[in-house]
């Protein structure tokens, strides 16, 4: 099943005899707190336009758990994720559909935990609410109580993992060049990258638009870092968001790939972890 649906394929499928719950989970990262200003409020976003019957969720209290060691975006409760997608109506029997704002992290980041929680068909809108050419819809919907029940399922890294991948496989490093190399770290505690890791930030999946290259490009993209057949892949990020994003990249182009969700900043918390500096993997 393909992993994405453009805007005029979801339009069908929204009229067809089975339409896919939709969710909206706009989020951004946002460094605006830490200059004085209000971060951005997805939740007011969705209240101003959103597309018909599109339920809200809210990534930093639904799609995760509570900041600390294991990293800023840590895994939440099976038990809580399950409760929140059954009230946005999410059922085992009928397909979901995920979009955000464009930029596609957040997006990604509901579809891998379904996905990686048992969900058999979840896709992300490719490019976006951008991409809707139809009407939006400012009326807040009540669904009817959905049935999901998550249980976690492979494709989870830990940070022993992580490491261990970075020897034997493949371990992408999915943030911004810069960040990777260490020449700057806005957020975390220090700059650089996991031993072995090789940059292969998520921007270069995506158009100008938002919308996922073709699914050849993507794989030779992929394939050129060192993601050949038969090698076990892997994702991180800074804290599983935009590493979600570089797995759906991935499966768009037919590989699979685990993802390590503490990514660097749980890594980068604990001073006993090394920390590699510079554009070469070492």
């Amino acid at each position: 099943m393909n992993a994405i649906i453009s805007a005029s394929a979801l339009a069908d499928a929204l009229a067809g005899p089975n339409p896919p719950v939709l969710l909206d989970v706009r989020w951004q990262l946002s460094l605006a707190k830490a200059a004085g200003e209000p971060p951005f409020d997805g939740r007011a976003a969705y209240a101003a336009g959103h597309l018909p019957g599109a339920v809200f969720v809210d990534l930093d209290r639904e799609l995760a758990g509570t900041p600390g060691e294991r990293g800023r975006h840590p895994l939440p409760g099976l038990a809580e994720f399950g409760a929140a997608m059954r009230r946005a109506g999410v059922s085992s029997g009928t397909p979901v559909v995920v979009y955000d704002g464009g930029q596609g992290w957040a997006a990604a980041r509901a579809w891998w935990m379904l996905r990686w929680t048992g969900h058999p068909d979840v896709r992300v809108l490719d490019g976006g609410l951008p991409s809707w050419e139809g009407p939006l819809s400012q009326e807040e919907p009540t669904p009817r109580e959905g049935d999901f029940e998550p249980v976690a399922g492979a494709g989870l890294l830990d940070a022993d993992g992580a490491a261990a991948l970075a020897r034997s496989g493949v371990l992408f490093d999915a943030r911004a060049a810069e960040r990777y190399r260490g020449d700057v770290e806005p957020i975390d505690r220090v700059g650089g990258h996991i031993p072995g890791a090789i940059s292969a930030p998520t921007t270069e999946n995506v158009t100008s638009d938002g919308r996922f290259l073709p699914a050849e490009e993507l794989r030779a993209r992929f394939q050129a870092l060192g993601a050949s057949e038969g090698t076990e892949v892997g994702v991180y990020c800074g804290s599983g968001v935009s590493g979600a994003h570089e797995v759906l990249a991935l499966a768009v182009a037919g590989i699979p790939a685990a993802l390590y969700v503490g990514s660097w900043s749980e890594w980068s918390s604990d001073p006993e972890r090394p920390v590699a500096v510079g554009a070469e993997p070492q």
